[in-house]
């Protein structure tokens, strides 16, 4: 099997609870998973952190598609995690996959590997592996394994070939899904005050879109004050187009580090636009994980918002950043295109 880096994270269940002259990111490496330990390896790479009781599905060949669902506390819930990994599967063509439950030996994990290797294989989706993860041993699921399989084999994410690949790539790997979320948490030593953005103006049309182009293309950073009129501005939704419709994947991960540092100086209700814009660039650059945690700090703001709305579909759909093109707004429309 050939996995290579695709979207991370695009399903979660929900809660019960002009061109930019920057280069394009070099092609991603190409990594062969051919044992277990491969897999194993493999999902923090590509999801950009550590599960915990979770179900990671990862499509193989094309369309490249990983999603992760959590996994829930009780067994009669996994109906809704099986159908949560269906609908981008079948939405996108997907052929051959596989599943990796993140779990102790539970009743909960067992029912989710069967009951999602049972849907997929009815639906004609060929399911190559099924493994269990738990404390750094991986434990095959699927009939035909050796007994030690069962019992769990040791391995290193540390240690593994991928890990160091992913490292020369400078691709950052989380401990968790936490410890992601809290790369976007205000930062008190770098903040702007309220009053600043209260006080600040919004920018004349056009601006905003020139503003963040420089800034993209010289990977820099806003000042203090620009961060307040940006702040300002993107609450316009006749303005806040300008900060994304134009963008394309050959910008879109400097964009996600010029929005990840507004997004920990600004507090309150301010991220919110800031947040939604965040969460589009990480989706265009096939960073689900860290677009659904800017979904999120957007939410926490302001739980209606009309871009993260859009963002969050583009994620539960499983769509692919390569339909960009096909989906973007008309840079200039009057009105919301998130609307």
């Amino acid at each position: 099997m050939d996995p290579t880096h695709g979207t991370p994270d695009p399903v979660r269940t929900p809660d019960p609870r002009p061109a930019s002259a920057a280069p394009p990111d070099p092609a991603p490496t190409r990594l062969r998973a051919r044992t277990p330990s491969d897999i194993a390896a493999f999902v923090p790479l590509a999801l950009g952190f550590v599960p915990e009781r979770s179900v990671v599905m990862l499509s193989i060949g094309a369309p490249g598609m990983n999603a992760r669902v959590d996994l829930p506390h009780d067994p009669d819930d996994v109906d809704d995690v099986v159908e949560a990994l269906l609908r981008p599967v079948r939405r996108n063509g997907v052929r051959e996959v596989v599943v990796v439950v993140y779990d102790d030996d539970t009743t909960v994990a067992d029912e989710a590997a069967w009951s999602l290797h049972e849907e997929l294989t009815a639906a004609g989706i060929e399911v190559r592996e099924v493994l269990r993860v738990h404390d750094d041993h991986w434990y095959a699921v699927l009939p035909g394994a050796p007994l030690a399989a069962y019992q769990g084999v040791p391995f290193s994410l540390v240690d593994h070939a991928f890990t160091a690949q992913g490292v020369f790539d400078g691709r950052v790997t989380h401990a968790s899904r936490e410890a992601l979320r809290a790369t976007l948490a205000p930062d008190p030593t770098a903040a702007i005050a309220a009053s600043d953005v209260v006080g600040a103006a919004v920018l004349p049309p056009g601006a905003l879109a020139a503003l963040v182009r420089r800034h993209v293309r010289g990977g820099s950073t806003l000042s203090r004050a620009e961060l307040a009129s940006v702040a300002a501005t993107v609450v316009v939704p006749a303005r806040r187009d300008e900060a994304w419709v134009w963008l394309g994947r050959a910008e879109a991960r400097s964009a996600c580090e010029l929005w990840s540092d507004a997004v920990r100086r600004l507090h309150g209700s301010h991220v919110a636009g800031p947040a939604a814009v965040l969460a589009f660039c990480a989706w265009l650059v096939g960073d689900g994980a860290l677009s659904w945690c800017a979904v999120d700090r957007c939410r926490e703001a302001e739980p209606a918002h009309s871009l993260a709305g859009l963002v969050a579909q583009l994620l539960e759909s499983a769509t692919s950043p390569d339909e960009w093109e096909s989906l973007r707004p008309s840079t200039g429309a009057s009105g919301d295109p998130a609307a």
